[in-house]
């Protein structure tokens, strides 16, 4: 092969780093109505009165809407295949406030200035309730965040608006009391992971123009240009036809932009104006009314023999899902899918599980998806697990990781591993950490002290059974070759990745092969980019689409030497029966521009029954100064198993990220509310997310299997490499010093306290 496997430079890479103009704004027509929202100051609040007249007398305004000029129609924002798992619980403005930022009203302006000094003038009488802000009180709680009648969920997932509940379910097998009653080692612990954003470069942001036909078109920066196609249908109340979705390059979305945060706002006002309009979400915005990852607090029971088995596990989840369910029934189930499963030999578990609607910003699709922390949350038990039993916590794994061929407890979507080399992985980050040294700590003499710690993760390659890629190849009359696709390059290098499977399934060169960006008008149908999808499942779309492209160009290769289609060969550049007898790829695309009855030029379709897992595994080195509790990685090894990696420089660079992503999440990002429901962290001055300089080393490895079932062998990686971070640093603080801190982010105060605590105990 030529280019699978091969660290191949991205096709967008020059674009990229000479500053060409291909993101969302740079694109935006200049005669654009800027678009603002005036958002709500009040957690749970009423619209008793607003009064526009004022605003809309301002210089250069051109429209203002309010809730009484909108379609009365539910929805949801998620970005999901229909019928969405999430309930239909949003109006595009609503009488009723549900959190602080909750959108109030449009202003559509021809300035910037305009449309701000509009929003200060439109007067509005709230009528204010009491808000339901800790996800504890929600569930069967006496204040209703979605107590109307019109609340609809299209799929059973156990919800219930009049008890606050966005998902609840139970999935158990065995007899989890009876196991747990005849382990010699049991735990019981529970674990609080914080909301985080995603912080990515781009904000939010959409234009919305109007073409000839009178057809919406909306240019964003989106994960799901098909799904947001069908958001907007619904929500304006117009047929999906009248609707075109582009997708310009992405600055970053990492799960926030499967939520469909920005799109509604510019389309209702240029479908109400038919006047071209575009929003700029500020990074304001983007903190206190975007979609970032859920709350969570997951208690773990987990029980052992004297031998190290893990023989059963018991997770229970409590998610908030804040004032809107986008995404929420369907995050909670990675809670417990993703982390019961890594334990081969669990003879029982149970998974059980609340979301609850509050009065906080919605919370939507964050990297790892729910794995991350459920993951935390059970790695850190059998962590904790590990250390009463006295046994090194990389040994306790060695005896129970997944293996190849072996079961997948609780996951649903593979009952055994069909590829896996998790143990390898293990073995190799063990030498990378020069673990048997370092473990469990190590006192550096000057009142710091690193330790180290250990996890391991799974995630999925895409949601089996329902998750579609689509690809479209047409051989151009040049020779070279277009390559449509309908999933969206964020950032990940996929058109690279794609671009390169498609070359070494043609056998030619990857400049050869022309990618164009996702427009639902002529691009083939795909689900989107998320859930670890893109290289497996589009790949194989693009595979078989290359392979039904190949047997094309040979049937019409010998058409022209008069021979039978069996009896050609096609090396990329010429079909031909011998070394005399042959026919240019060149001459074959000019001969299917004329008199020629075959088309060349296929569509494929791909779903996969299964989602085989790719696995990793994280070690953190951490140095804690024990006087102020600081904590900083200096050193992480991790090692991912991706089945057979298309591009390795890709891969890396992706671990990389995650990794950084999931040392932010354990060590310095806190989502916190006053207590009438406000964001303090509104900025990244007040939310911190590491820079290079607070991370220390981050060295990557593949130790790849081959998976059957995804082309020339791959598997995911995305979302799988934020999962380690946090309950390896988290051990890794704790063998340091001795402290368990089971609330992320681990913060220098709750270090400092703990060693303090320790200290008045002696």
């Amino acid at each position: 092969m030529s280019y699978v496997s091969k660290p191949v430079r991205k096709k967008d890479a020059m674009a990229l780093v000479t500053g060409k103009p291909v993101f969302t704004n740079d694109l935006a027509p200049k005669d654009c109505l800027i678009v603002k929202i005036l958002r709500s100051p009040h957690a749970n609040a009423w619209i008793e009165e607003i009064k526009t007249g004022t605003a809309r007398q301002v210089n250069g305004v051109v429209a203002v809407y309010t809730c009484k000029d909108v379609p009365r129609k539910r929805f949801t924002l998620a970005g999901q295949t229909y019928p969405e798992l999430s309930p239909y619980d949003h109006y595009i403005l609503d009488q009723r406030l549900r959190f602080v930022g909750d959108a109030v009203a449009i202003v559509a302006a021809e300035t910037e200035e305009a449309a701000e000094k509009a929003l200060k003038r439109i007067k509005v009488k709230y009528r204010v309730d009491e808000p339901v802000l800790d996800m504890h009180k929600a569930k069967d709680g006496k204040i209703l965040v979605h107590p109307e009648e019109d609340w609809e969920t299209k799929v059973p997932v156990g919800a219930d608006n009049k008890r606050n509940l966005c998902a609840s379910g139970v999935e158990e097998s065995g007899d989890v009391e009876k196991i747990l009653g005849e382990c010699k080692y049991t735990i019981d612990r529970t674990y609080h992971t914080k909301a985080n954003q995603q912080a990515m470069m781009e904000t939010f942001r959409t234009y919305c123009y109007k073409d000839h036909f009178g057809r919406l078109n909306v240019v964003s920066s989106t994960q799901v240009p098909f799904h947001v196609r069908r958001i907007l249908g619904n929500a304006l109340d117009i047929p999906s036809s009248k609707i075109r979705v582009i997708k310009p390059r992405i600055g970053g979305g990492f799960g926030a932009k499967q939520t469909s945060v920005s799109e509604i706002y510019p389309a209702f006002v240029t479908w109400m104006t038919g006047r071209p309009s575009k929003i700029l979400y500020s990074r304001y915005e983007s903190q206190i009314c975007a979609s970032p990852r859920h709350e969570m607090e997951i208690r773990v029971r987990a029980g052992a023999d004297e031998n190290g088995i893990v023989r059963a596990l018991d997770v229970y989840t409590l998610s908030n899902a804040g004032a809107y369910g986008e995404h929420s029934p369907t995050t909670v189930g990675l809670s417990g899918h993703k982390s019961i499963a890594l334990y081969r030999h669990t003879e029982a578990y149970r998974f059980a599980y609340d979301v609850v609607y509050t009065n906080v910003q919605a919370a939507g699709a964050y990297r790892g998806y729910g794995a991350t922390q459920g993951i935390y949350a059970v790695e850190s038990a059998v962590n904790e697990l590990a250390h009463m039993m006295h046994m090194d916590p990389v040994k306790l794994r060695e005896l129970n990781m997944p293996m190849e061929g072996e079961p997948l407890p609780a996951y649903q979507d593979c009952a055994t591993a069909p590829s896996c080399t998790m143990d390898q992985c293990m073995k190799r980050a063990k030498e990378m950490m020069s673990w048997d040294e370092k473990y469990p700590y190590k006192d550096m003499g000057n009142g710091k002290v690193r330790g180290v710690g250990v996890a391991m993760a799974m995630q999925g390659s895409s949601i089996a059974g329902i998750d579609v890629g689509g690809a479209d190849m047409k051989l151009n009359e040049d020779g070279s070759y277009t390559l449509g696709l309908g999933c969206t390059d964020m950032g990940t290098g996929c058109d690279t990745i794609l671009s390169q499977i498609a070359a070494d399934c043609l056998e030619t060169s990857i400049e050869n092969i022309v990618v164009f960006g996702v427009d639902t008008d002529i691009s083939p149908y795909d689900s989107g980019s998320y859930a670890s999808a893109t290289t497996y499942t589009t790949g194989m779309a693009v595979f078989q689409a290359c392979q039904e492209m190949r047997k094309k160009i040979c049937a019409l290769g010998a058409k022209m030497l008069e021979a039978e289609p069996e009896e050609v060969n096609f090396d990329g550049e010429f079909v031909f029966t011998d070394e005399i007898h042959k026919v240019s790829l060149k001459d074959i695309a000019i001969k299917g521009t004329c008199g020629n009855t075959q088309e060349l030029q296929v569509t494929r379709t791909h779903c996969s029954p299964i989602s085989p897992p790719p696995f990793m595994v994280g070690m953190a080195e951490v140095e804690v100064d024990k006087e102020t509790g600081s904590v900083k990685v200096v050193d992480y090894a991790a090692v991912v198993d991706c089945g057979t990696p298309i591009n390795p420089n890709l891969v890396r660079v992706q671990t990389e990220g995650g990794i950084v992503q999931g040392i932010g999440m354990a060590l310095h990002e806190d989502v916190q509310y006053t207590e009438k429901g406000k964001i303090r962290n509104n900025s990244f001055m007040q939310y911190k997310i590491p820079s290079r300089l607070d991370i220390g080393d981050v060295r990557v490895e593949i130790r790849g299997s081959y998976e059957p079932s995804g082309p020339f062998g791959a598997k995911s990686i995305g979302e799988l490499v934020i999962n380690t971070p946090c309950p390896a640093i988290a051990d890794a603080v704790y063998n340091a010093t001795g402290v368990r801190v089971r609330e992320l982010p681990i913060t220098p105060e709750k270090v400092a306290m703990g060693i303090l605590k320790q200290k008045l105990e002696k």
